[in-house]
């Protein structure tokens, strides 16, 4: 029996061609730099543990310095000693400017730039954006070596990518991979749609370019999820489109702007979809509006589910932020909201992110009324004028204790204000007892709780 020469053929070829990496690094290697930066910082002496009047302080004390004891240059003086760190960059200019991430440069006294002609460089920090994690850096040299600069709006999930950079400080190291991610938001980082890798990344890697197949960068290795220190599989970087929109700012000296709505948003459990009357668990569940903000002027609230921005639908919480960021002051977006099960359109005038939102403490703990809501086992009292204050509430009730129940199941804890029950708010002890005495029995109900500097909705079922 004969053997067919062309299925032979046909079985020894690779049904995917492997990616070959050495063009991309032999043309753009030499645009990407590594960093070393020099940080002084100062180690606070220790106090003696015994109280002034103890004589085991007047034994002790001169171990530890401060009052009483402790020569010059003691344990407990104040020691400044330095820290240098590693990181990278790449060159996006022939006159010496260069993209990193902030945290590479962020606080140094001294950063170096080191090319792989071995020529290095002290840099001037143009500016930093931390809440992008991007810095832009000037060194005075010409006729540099640049990167191309690709679309991080045009990546797919399984695309090749390569990443250089000095990991451990192992310098012009080149690591491979694929997309496994896009848009794919950090806790930490809510403006930044990450590209989400396998490329393996490490400490030193970070601020290096991340290049797709055509030699071009598409974003800034930024992040490592890991337990022990070391690439675990899952790597994070800043879309170069964003990345880039912020050097514009840097480079001109502005601040960079973010676009800002004024909410606090959650996302929509399936308990929460049933208790505000929706067939699905999706949108961004307004849980606190800032007064004066874009979203309190456009009559946004509390309770309000975001499903669509400016044409584009919100499936989870972790979605909008990007989309607003991105957007310039004055933009008027429509959005699509659900308020009480139905549907309804809202305009939103976008502002600028402002630099320091204002802080919010714990509330103060005492009282006018005090009552006990038995159905939900917890005990409550009003607020005072100053604990409203610090809130920036004008309603709500506070948690003094909670015993084991429903208002504990669902994560209500003492400390918290409840400020709604099914959307009805809360001015008094007395009305949170009538409320919750009138509520039907195993029906999921939204309890909006304030807890240190934000709010959010929390889904009680009421016993019968």
């Amino acid at each position: 029996m004969g053997v067919d020469a062309s299925a032979v053929a046909a079985s020894s070829q690779d049904l995917v061609a492997l990616p070959d990496f050495t063009p991309i690094v032999k043309q753009f290697g030499p645009a990407v730099v590594n960093i070393s930066t020099t940080e002084t910082k100062v180690a606070r002496g220790a106090a003696s543990p015994f109280p002034p009047n103890s004589p085991l302080n007047q034994f002790f004390a001169p171990f530890f310095g401060g009052p009483g004891g402790g020569a010059p240059g003691a344990g407990g003086q104040d020691q400044k000693y330095q820290v240098q760190s590693l990181g990278s960059g790449f060159i996006v200019s022939p006159d010496g400017y260069i993209v990193t991430a902030a945290h590479v440069v962020k606080g140094a006294q001294k950063i170096i730039v080191s090319l792989t002609n071995h020529q290095q460089y002290v840099a001037q920090l143009v500016g930093l954006s931390t809440r992008i994690d991007v810095a832009l850096l000037k060194i005075d040299a010409s006729n540099l070596p640049t990167v191309h600069l690709g679309d991080s709006g045009k990546l797919d999930v399984g695309q090749w990518v390569l990443a250089v950079g000095a990991p451990f400080g192992f310098e012009n190291s080149v690591t491979q991979g694929v997309i496994s991610a896009v848009a794919r938001p950090l806790p930490d980082d809510p403006y930044i749609p990450f590209i989400q890798t396998d490329v393996p990344i490490n400490p030193g890697n970070s601020g290096g370019p991340l290049f797709n197949m055509r030699g071009e960068v598409i974003g800034i290795n930024d992040q490592i999820y890991t337990n022990s220190g070391g690439y675990m599989g899952l790597s994070f970087s800043i879309p170069i489109n964003i990345a880039m929109d912020a050097v514009k700012q840097l480079k001109l000296h502005q601040k960079v702007h973010f676009g800002w709505l004024g909410v606090m948003i959650q996302d929509v459990s399936m308990d929460l979809a049933k208790s505000f009357h929706m067939k699905e668990p999706v949108g961004a569940l307004i849980s606190q509006v800032v007064p004066d903000g874009p979203a309190a002027k456009a009559g946004l609230r509390p309770g309000d589910v975001i499903v669509s921005f400016d044409g584009r639908a919100i499936y989870n919480s972790s979605e909008l932020p990007p989309l607003v960021g991105s957007l310039p002051a004055g933009f008027v977006a429509k959005l699509g909201v659900i308020r009480d099960g139905k549907p309804m359109a809202v305009k939103v005038t976008v502002a600028s992110l402002p630099n320091d939102m204002d802080g919010m403490t714990a509330p103060a703990t005492a009282q006018v009324q005090k009552g006990e809501i038995k159905r939900l086992n917890i005990q409550v009292g009003a607020l005072t004028p100053e604990a409203k204050q610090q809130l920036h509430v004008n309603t709500g009730v506070l948690v003094l204790g909670a015993g084991v129940g429903p208002a504990v199941e669902a994560g209500i804890r003492p400390g918290d204000v409840i400020l709604q029950v099914a959307q009805q708010t809360i001015t008094s002890v007395t009305e949170l007892q009538k409320l919750v005495a009138s509520l039907p029995a195993g029906q999921p109900v939204p309890v909006l709780i304030r807890r240190g500097e934000g709010s959010f909705y929390l889904v009680i079922t009421l016993p019968h």
